[in-house]
């Protein structure tokens, strides 16, 4: 494709960084990206993969705008409270930059559809709120050979990794189980520190738009923490578990869609 005048100004401080170019730009608008939740880490992300040209988004939410989400997710504005947040999103990122492509999927991201979800798609992006879809999302990934960009935000602690999935950890190489119900708060119990998501949502765009054009190095078998209290940068090395449960040498997970 060739870019067009528009895009040449729409797109032109990607343009004169020589690790992006018009040749990432092309990649940018011929890729598929989905994102899981356009909560608190989707409203930044989708906002910064919309602003930077990414062809198609799709959107996977299945809740209504709600007056508490407004202190973090800045996709949602005091008039969308009652919508559906894949409608409201929609709106603002189509407004925002309206070549990209945005297909909303109003619905709950469950092993019925997953893998249809993320097969789809060029690579995945993680921004949801609890560990049972987390861990989900990760398993499609790996079983449809898809990238996935993990973001994670609980207080004033935000976490990212990237998988590149049998060839890098995978989020049960470093978190082998779903936690229990009382084993771990959740952001409605600990409380969300407002630009945490911010922070960790536009580090997962970064992620995303560097695999897609190949620019820098990705996340992959790195755990980054970043913590809001002191503005402290973490890395934690990692590496792929051969007796992970879904991406090791015998995965014990039963492949989503198969019968036990």
């Amino acid at each position: 494709m060739t870019l067009t005048d528009d895009q040449r100004q729409r797109y032109s401080r990607h343009l004169v960084i020589p690790e992006l170019g018009e040749e990432g730009q092309r990649r940018l608008a011929q890729a598929s990206v989905l994102v899981v939740g356009t909560g608190g880490l989707g409203s930044p992300c989708l906002y910064y993969l919309a602003a930077a040209g990414v062809g198609r988004l799709g959107l996977v939410d299945c809740d209504a705008v709600e007056l508490s989400n407004l202190q973090r997710q800045i996709l949602h504005n005091t008039d969308d409270i009652g919508r559906p947040k894949t409608e409201s999103a929609v709106e603002k990122l189509h407004t925002l930059n309206p070549e990209v492509v945005l297909e909303p999927h109003q619905t709950f991201f469950g092993p019925e559809n997953a893998l249809d979800l993320v097969s789809g798609h060029d690579l995945v992006v993680n921004a949801v709120d609890n560990f049972a879809a987390r861990f989900l999302v990760n398993d499609a990934c790996v079983q449809a050979g898809k990238r996935l960009v993990e973001g994670a935000i609980l207080a004033f602690i935000g976490r990212v990794m990237t998988i590149d999935p049998r060839r890098s950890a995978c989020y049960r190489c470093v978190f082998p189980e779903v936690p229990g119900a009382d084993d771990v708060l959740s952001p409605a119990q600990a409380g969300v520190f407002g630009p945490v998501p911010g922070v960790i949502g536009a580090i997962q765009a970064a992620e995303a738009i560097k695999i897609v054009t190949g620019a820098g190095l990705p996340l992959y078998d790195r755990l980054l923490e970043v913590d809001a209290r002191d503005m402290t940068f973490h890395e934690l090395h990692l590496a792929r578990e051969p007796t992970c449960p879904v991406c090791g040498d015998h995965p014990t997970i039963i492949p989503l869609g198969a019968k036990a």
